[in-house]
Parts: C-alpha cells; sequence; structure tokens
C-alpha cells in the first residue's frame, strides 16, 4: 500500500479502513466483529481525554499497536479459556482477542477503578458474553482458577509469575507480549521459577505490514495451585497454621536457629531463596517442614509425605528470617557428626581440620571443600556447628553433601599426624609437597594456629597492603592449589609418550 494511501486512511477512521489495515496485519474479521472492533474505538476515544486510557491517537497507529497487536498472540498460539487479562488498562489485549475469538472467556483485571467503570461500559454497549471485569490489584492471594494469563503490563516476567500464583492452574499457560530485548528478563524468570513454571515458547515475530517487533514468551505452569496443595496437606492433617509464640512449631524453630538446638533437635534452618531450592532438589528426603506465612508460597512438590507446612503469622516468620531474606524457609534433619579418633588415623586420603569460631567461615570454608574434591571434614572442638543457619546459607548447602566429622580441640590433636598447617609467615603455598595421604589444619580465627605446628606451615604470599587473609578465603586458596596440581597430573598422565 503507498503511503499516500495509508495517509488517506488514517484522515478517514470508520470501520471500512479498520478492517483494511487489519487485514494489512494478517487479520480476517467477519462484519460483525468488524463494527464490534468500530464501537470499542469510538468509546475508547471517546473517554480517553478524561481518563488518559492511551497515548496513541493516530487512527492507523491505534489500529496496528493497539488492536492487532492484541489480537495477534491467538494467531500464533492455541489460546487457553479461560483467561485472565492481568493489568489490561483500557481493555487490551482481551477486548480484541474476545471480538476476535467468540468462544474465548476473558477476565478483564484491572486496579484502577475509573478504567473498570470504563471497561463495564464498553461490555454493557457492545453486549459481549462471556467476558467480565475484576477490580482490584492481582496478588497470590487471588485464587480463582484460570488456564491462562495473559498481560501488556510493564512488569518483569517474575513479577508477573509471582503475582499469579494463586490462581493459574497446573499446566496453565502465562502469555507475556514483550519487546524484542527481554533475553535476560526470560532467563531469569527461567532459573528462578525452576520446578514451578517451564519455558515453553519463545517466538520473535514482526507485526504484519509494519517495523514493529514483538516477543511472545509463553511459560507452562508445572506445580499445583497453593489452594490445591493446601487442600492435599489439610486433608492429611499436615499444614499447621501458627500464631502463637507459645505454640510447639514455633519454638522449635526458634531453638534451631543455636548450635545447641540444632544439636539437641538434630534439625537445621535453611534460609535463602537459591539455598531452599537447591537443597530440596538434592536432599528432598531430609526436609521435615516448609515454612512461609499466610498467603505466601507452598511447598514444592517432591517433599516426603510426612513434610509439613508450617504457616507462621508474619510477625513471627520475621524472628525466623534472620537474613531478611523475606522467602520460605526450609527445617530440615541433619546427621549428628561421627566422633573422630585421631590415633585411627585421618578418615579420608584427603581431609580439611576445621577450628573456625565463625558459622559464616565453617560454610565458606565447607563450600569450598566441596569445589574442590575434599574428602572428608572434620570439625574441630572449637569448630561451630555446620548446621548452623549462617553455616548452612554460606556453604550453599554444602554442608550436606560432605563427610563430617567432630574431632578434638587443635591442641589435642597429635604431633605425628601428616598435617599441612596454614598459617602467615610460613613456608610460600607454591613450594608445598602434597603426599597422597594428609589433612589441610588452618589456625583458629585470631590465634592462629598453636605454636608446635607454625614451624612447618604453608603461608600464601601476598603484599603489605592487608595484613592477613579471611581465614576460610586462605583455606579456598591453598585448596585450589592442591586441587590444580592433582590436575595438573592427572593432565601429564593422560598424554601419549613420545616415541
Amino acid at each position: 500500500m503507498k503511503k499516500a494511501d495509508r495517509v488517506s486512511q488514517s484522515r478517514k477512521p470508520g470501520p471500512e479502513p479498520l478492517g483494511d489495515i487489519l487485514n494489512r496485519c494478517g487479520i480476517s474479521l467477519d462484519r460483525g466483529q468488524i463494527r464490534q472492533l468500530w464501537a470499542y474505538h469510538q468509546l475508547l476515544r471517546k473517554y480517553n481525554e478524561e481518563l488518559n486510557l492511551t497515548r496513541i491517537h493516530n487512527f492507523e497507529n491505534m489500529v496496528e499497536k493497539l488492536y492487532a497487536d492484541s489480537i495477534l498472540p491467538g494467531q500464533l498460539i492455541s489460546l487457553p479459556s479461560p483467561l485472565l487479562d492481568l493489568g489490561t488498562g483500557p481493555g487490551m489485549p482481551g477486548i480484541p482477542l474476545k471480538i476476535a475469538f467468540p468462544r474465548l472467556q476473558v477476565i478483564l483485571a484491572e486496579a484502577r477503578s475509573k478504567r473498570v467503570d470504563f471497561l463495564q461500559t464498553v461490555l454493557d454497549e457492545l453486549k459481549l458474553e462471556g467476558i467480565r471485569t475484576e477490580g482490584g490489584l492481582i496478588t497470590a492471594s487471588f485464587n480463582e482458577p484460570v488456564k491462562g494469563v495473559i498481560t501488556r503490563a510493564v512488569e518483569t516476567i517474575g513479577e508477573t509469575l509471582t503475582r499469579i500464583e494463586g490462581c493459574l492452574c497446573r499446566d496453565g499457560l502465562a502469555i507475556f507480549m514483550k519487546g524484542p530485548h527481554c533475553d535476560d528478563e526470560v532467563a531469569d524468570a527461567a532459573r528462578r521459577f525452576t520446578g514451578h513454571f517451564e519455558l515453553k515458547e519463545d517466538l520473535a515475530y514482526t507485526i504484519p505490514g509494519t517495523q514493529h517487533k514483538r516477543r511472545l514468551v509463553v511459560f507452562r505452569r508445572v506445580s499445583q495451585r497453593p489452594a490445591q496443595i493446601r487442600k492435599v496437606f489439610d486433608a492429611a492433617g499436615r499444614r499447621k497454621v501458627v500464631s502463637s509464640t507459645a505454640n510447639a512449631h514455633f519454638k522449635r524453630l526458634k531453638k534451631i536457629l543455636t548450635a545447641k538446638g540444632v544439636r539437641k533437635e538434630g534439625a537445621a534452618l535453611v534460609c535463602g531463596e537459591k539455598v531452599v531450592r537447591d537443597v530440596i532438589r538434592r536432599h528432598a528426603e531430609r526436609v521435615r517442614a516448609w515454612v512461609s506465612w499466610p498467603g505466601g508460597p507452598p511447598p514444592p512438590e517432591g517433599l516426603s509425605d510426612a513434610a509439613l507446612w508450617i504457616e507462621l503469622e508474619k510477625i513471627l516468620f520475621r524472628q525466623l528470617d534472620v537474613f531478611g531474606t523475606e522467602a520460605p524457609l526450609l527445617e530440615i534433619s541433619v546427621p549428628a557428626l561421627e566422633p573422630w579418633d585421631p590415633g585411627s588415623g585421618l578418615p579420608a586420603p584427603v581431609t580439611l581440620l576445621v577450628p573456625f569460631q565463625d558459622p559464616e567461615n565453617v560454610g565458606a570454608v565447607l563450600r569450598s571443600a566441596a569445589a574442590f574434591g575434599v574428602d572428608a571434614v572434620v570439625i574441630l572442638e572449637e569448630g561451630a556447628s555446620p548446621f548452623h543457619p549462617k553455616a548452612l546459607r554460606a556453604s550453599a548447602g554444602a554442608a550436606l553433601d560432605l563427610r563430617l566429622f567432630r574431632g578434638p580441640g587443635i591442641k589435642d590433636l597429635p604431633a605425628d599426624l601428616p598435617l599441612i598447617p596454614l598459617s602467615q609467615g610460613g613456608r610460600p603455598l607454591d613450594r608445598a609437597v602434597f603426599p597422597e595421604t594428609f589433612a589441610f589444619l588452618p589456625g583458629v580465627e585470631g590465634p592462629g594456629l598453636p605454636a608446635a605446628w607454625r614451624k612447618s606451615a604453608l603461608s600464601i604470599p601476598m603484599t603489605d597492603r592487608v595484613e592477613s587473609l579471611n581465614a576460610a578465603t586462605a583455606v579456598a586458596v591453598a585448596l585450589y592449589e592442591w586441587a590444580r596440581r592433582g590436575r595438573s597430573r592427572e593432565k601429564d598422565h593422560a598424554r601419549p609418550e613420545k616415541t
């Protein structure tokens, strides 16, 4: 179509030019549908000045960027019904979709009351059936079941997936009408909502006859709605609603915030969205309880049939959420540390002895031990519990993946143990010889190593800009050097001999 013809059409809005523009965009509607869309257009123009419904005023642009843009998703994928149009504003994409696909059941969700009134006016005047308004802000507490959600809203995909937690059914579709540059947003949502949503479609397209580029991103829900999960837990008596500090569940959870409580209860508290997710993925059988708040995220699938769902009043939940994660917590069972007798030798060919008193240092060093392939870890008498909430969080759950032992105090270690002590002022680490069987021994934070071990210690060369490295950091460097040497030897053995 020539530019002059396009300008001519934009100067004379009407049902016929509207249909022509839609045809150019690859959309064919019958006369009745064109009349309905034209009536909607007239109402949009009539109330726009008062309600600021759209910033697009040119007729041709309105047809392309509003109506055609709204209808095209229905041609690209099969739309589920009922379909919730989240943040519909003046009714898009919901109203054009309803006109183009009359059998579609649509719910127009809009928080602003004046726009809700406008939407109801449109529905009444167009005599549309199978479509209604839902006033107010949609949050995770909205639990009317729908099979699909579609949105042109500006919030992130992750924010929307959280918002529709209560209403989108299992196998339902969350459909996002996006601009072309949303790769990071899509990747972030796919990572964060693993186990709840999976990416089903990611379609890049251009509105036919225009240069307007779009992305249609579709996530499929793979988890149940909270209401359905709640029914399962309620039927088995496994959901506990707690509102008092005197409640036995709360008192137990509060107790395991301390090392003493962890030892006594044989349980620990896992904090942090990513750590919680990883622990469930690797150690679901250890989960005793999913801890959230009324209206909070429900437990994921895959937990044991004995796991509880504890919903704490927010003021109680915050007492347990010591890191301020504002995400559900886990109560997990933890193993008792097996006692280690130094007289019987080291528990593994390569062992790490940990005397750190700071639980965050313990957690950090356990994470390094797991990363570099240490066979066993002995927590010395001075050492903090590896299952203290701070240690579990710092270890990213690695404490559950290691062979852990409880040992004597650092001063009670026999002199004939094959140890590699680590201390400032020792021989440079790059000169170390690592035997087949040995144990790394760092010092306690502050006091460092007993004098008897300092003379054979290794140190990490560094500038004089700082006095020393963090204890856990120093161990990580030493473990890396040991692991690097091992990899180098493996490569040497793997090389064919020259002839």
